[in-house]
Order: structure tokens, then C-alpha cells, then sequence
């Protein structure tokens, strides 16, 4: 049996006219501006807010004068190219954490091995067992802690990158709506 689609998380701003929306400094060509961060901030805080699934929808309320010479196409183009652009830059971010795991991992992996072969040749070297013991158990927290930045980035640091840019990727896709009041 299916499950019924998630209705749509709706998403409503309220402004008196389109430059409300949009970073006044960019030059960009309207559909390629930058939102303005206001905007963007409340935008992604609502969109945080809604179930994984749901497709969101974005309704902007301005006085009729401004929804009649608002280009509403051009809005949604607009926010459409913003929030891919968001998406890629998150997955490229992504990447680049991945990327700098690797560098962690091939540093730390030696220095783990390293530190395992000199306790067990500290045996060799140290006599009395109360020295012995400490200098063993120190090697072996050493390479465990020049790993720690590794394990964090593959199991840990990765997961709000990609939640934010799957966030972005749903902005992107959202339905944009003008309504005049």
C-alpha cells in the first residue's frame, strides 16, 4: 500500500515590494540575485521546521501594485538559482571535509601503527613494570587521539553538511508564489 504524498510545508512572507526579498548590493541580473539574508534566515528556519519528505511552498504577500509588477516567474527563478547555488556550495563543502578525512587518515593511521609497535618495544627498553605500563598506555592514547579528528569527520562532521544541503536542494525545488493583498 502507498503512503499518500506529505502535503506541502507553506512557507508565507509578508513584504510591501520585491526589493524586500533581495541583497539591495548585488549586481546580479534580478533572477541571479542573492537573497537578502533576512529573508534567506527566515526562509531556511521554516524549512528546517517541516518533515524531510515534504515538498515546501513559498507564498509572498505584497500590496497588489507590487504583485502586478512583481514578475512572479522571475521571483521563483530567482530563489530557484539562489538555493541551487546553496546546494552546490554545501556539496562542495562536503567534499572538501571528505577530502581533508583522507589527508586525517593517512596521517593518522601510520602514527596509530607507530605508537602500537613502540609500546610493545618499550618492553625492550624500560625496566620496572609501573613505568612500563604508563609509557605503553600513553603510546596508545596518543595514536588513538591523532585519530580523533578523523573518526569525527566521518562519522560526525559530514551529516549537517549534507542535511543542509538536502534543505537547499528542497528550496530550490519549492513552489513560489506572489499573492497580491
Amino acid at each position: 500500500m502507498r503512503t499518500p504524498p506529505a502535503a506541502p510545508g507553506i512557507i508565507e512572507l509578508n513584504v510591501q515590494s520585491v526589493s524586500q526579498l533581495f541583497n539591495s548590493l548585488d549586481p546580479a541580473p534580478f533572477h541571479e540575485r542573492d537573497l537578502d539574508r533576512d529573508a534567506e534566515e527566515f526562509i531556511v528556519s521554516w524549512a528546517r521546521e517541516f518533515p524531510r519528505k515534504a515538498p515546501i511552498r513559498v507564498v509572498i504577500h505584497m500590496p497588489v501594485a507590487e504583485a502586478n509588477a512583481a514578475q512572479p516567474d522571475g521571483i521563483a527563478k530567482a530563489f530557484k538559482t539562489y538555493f541551487g547555488l546553496r546546494a552546490v556550495m554545501a556539496e562542495r563543502e562536503r567534499r572538501e571535509l571528505m577530502r581533508l578525512g583522507r589527508i586525517y587518515l593517512l596521517i593518522g593511521l601510520p602514527v596509530l601503527a607507530a605508537c602500537l609497535a613502540l609500546s610493545q618495544l618499550a618492553d625492550n627498553v624500560v625496566r620496572g613494570p609501573a613505568m612500563l605500563k604508563v609509557i605503553e598506555e600513553s603510546l596508545i592514547i596518543v595514536g588513538w587521539v591523532v585519530n580523533w579528528k578523523t573518526i569525527e569527520t566521518f562519522l560526525y562532521d559530514w551529516q549537517p553538511i549534507a542535511r543542509r544541503r538536502d534543505l537547499y536542494r528542497r528550496l530550490e525545488a519549492a513552489e513560489v508564489r506572489v499573492d497580491g493583498h
